[in-house]
């Protein structure tokens, strides 16, 4: 099969709600050590099961699941298959196996950048970042105002992260530990920062693997010692898992190595041993789509246009940016590229207008506040604006936290006539 999916057999919404929900108890189970208190098999099981579950939704999920921390959690949730339970430890092979994921993820990202936009090269990439990254958090506008010197050191030490730390992943204690340190640290930084759904949080615990027993120990006082021995043919399965990951690594080392390397990349439907990396570019600017709609059968750009906002995204400039993640926003996240391309919504967008004037309750729920309770607009739009950060007296004085311009329409005014036509 080209893409494994359970939904392969049959699909619907039930289902994919059956899916998600049994993934979800799985999972609660396994943060009780439930199954991990029960038995080594139980607790193989269960990974295996969390693992095929969402690599189902992942392989049907098209554009709204394809950002690379999927991947990252498939691959990361594949290792934990092989982890071990409470009785018993896990393979050292194991944990190598994660240093060399952590590795890659963070290793993907440097190069990608240092290959990429000159402003990682000349260190001013954080002079516009915060501003312009996918979705600020509260604290983003202040991390903007920071002096410049500030985000030249952001840059600096965002480069020793993902350029030189990951090599130390590899060498003995303490420097691994060191290593795995300083790149836990840079994601918490990560997440004061901004929202970045759980990739951050992932890769923390991808990261653990570096620490050792004697500081987890403290940290982790609750944590029990394994004291038996793993099973033989546990520990064949460790050391198949470390010679399949060896083979699927070559092409992801290669397009380490090569000029044109690929980011968020999976060689294979399996989302075993990808490659990573993240913002190869930073835009200079904040251009924003905003969807209004409007009940008046003659519309015209006096008639009186209602702005559907969004939980996550700059809408009004009024409103603080709010603290979202781990949880995902998707489709707050796809709203961010529309203005990069046409191409990253002309799939979808259409079909996204065409939702809000049926009233489909599914996308509403996705919004956070529907401007037309009692029935839908006859007529939607989307507009593009740039927005920008207020500055410290424009913030005092207004209370807003951005400014914005429009700069013209992204999708005229269309009715649901028009909509289906198209």
């Amino acid at each position: 099969m080209s893409a494994p999916s359970l939904f392969q057999w049959h699909y619907s919404d039930r289902a994919l709600g059956i899916v998600a929900w049994s993934g979800a108890a799985i999972a609660a189970l396994m943060l009780l050590g439930l199954p991990q208190a029960v038995s080594l098999p139980l607790t193989m099981l269960a990974w295996i099961l969390l693992w095929a579950l969402f690599l189902s939704i992942v392989n049907v999920g098209q554009t709204f699941f394809a950002f690379g921390w999927e991947s990252l959690l498939l691959e990361a949730g594949f290792l934990a298959i092989f982890l071990g339970s409470d009785a018993y430890a896990p393979s050292a092979l194991v944990i190598l196996l994660y240093r060399w994921l952590a590795f890659r993820v963070e290793f993907g990202a440097g190069l990608i950048k240092m290959r990429g936009d000159r402003c990682w090269r000349d260190l001013t990439c954080l002079d516009y970042h915060h501003e312009t990254q996918p979705m600020p958090n509260p604290l983003s506008w202040y991390f903007h105002r920071l002096p410049k010197r500030f985000h030249r050191l952001e840059v600096l030490g965002n480069h020793v992260a993902q350029l030189v730390v990951p090599f130390g992943l590899f060498l003995p204690q303490p420097v691994a530990a060191v290593a795995g340190a300083y790149m836990i640290l840079t994601q918490v930084y990560l997440v004061v920062s901004g929202n970045y759904a759980w990739l951050n949080w992932i890769t923390i615990v991808v990261a653990i693997a570096a620490l050792p027993d004697s500081l987890l120990g403290v940290l982790l006082p609750f944590a029990r010692s394994a004291v038996i021995a793993p099973p033989p043919l546990f520990t064949a399965g460790a050391v198949g898992l470390a010679l399949l990951v060896g083979a699927l690594s070559y092409q992801p080392v290669r397009n380490l190595l090569g000029r044109r390397q690929l980011m968020n990349y999976s060689f294979n439907s399996l989302h075993i041993v990808n490659t990573y990396g993240a913002f190869g570019s930073v835009t200079r600017h904040r251009d924003e789509v905003v969807v209004e709609g409007t009940d008046d059968p003659d519309p015209t750009d006096e008639s009186p246009w209602r702005e559907y906002e969004f939980k996550g995204k700059p809408g009004d400039p009024a409103r603080r940016p709010p603290q979202v993640a781990p949880y995902h926003l998707r489709l707050d996240w796809l709203m961010w590229f529309l203005p990069l391309s046409p191409a990253y919504g002309e799939q979808w967008f259409l079909r996204f207008l065409e939702a809000l004037l049926r009233d489909d309750p599914g996308l509403l729920g996705l919004l956070r506040a529907n401007p037309f309770p009692g029935r839908p607009p006859l007529t939607v739009r989307a507009r593009l604006y740039r927005y920008r950060y207020t500055t410290w007296s424009e913030r005092r004085r207004s209370g807003a936290w951005w400014v914005r311009e429009l700069m013209g329409d992204y999708v005229p005014a269309v009715s649901l006539r028009h909509a289906v036509e198209s």
